[in-house]
């Protein structure tokens, strides 16, 4: 959000998480303290961690595939006759 210009509600549905959790994310980032979030939960087990992984890869590539229509939609625009 704060490097890509996102609003948090375009992020949480990026990331499929609630804004609620984007919001104190990033309240935790402005007082410095981002990193001490997480660390009273649970280990993860292997395959809680490989879903989490698979899951931001999707995120990812889902945001990928939007940049790439958005592209490719305007150089088809670009390319009619009569449209320059």
């Amino acid at each position: 959000m704060t490097e890509g210009g996102l609003s948090a509600t375009e992020a949480g549905r990026r990331l499929s998480l609630p804004l609620s959790t984007i919001a104190y994310w990033v309240k935790m980032n402005k007082n410095g303290k981002l990193g001490d979030v997480g660390k009273q939960q649970k280990p993860q087990t292997d395959i809680e961690i490989e879903l989490a992984r698979v899951k931001r890869e999707l995120a990812e590539v889902k945001m990928e595939r939007d940049i790439l229509k958005k592209a490719a939609a305007y150089f088809a625009k670009e390319s009619l006759p009569g449209t320059r």
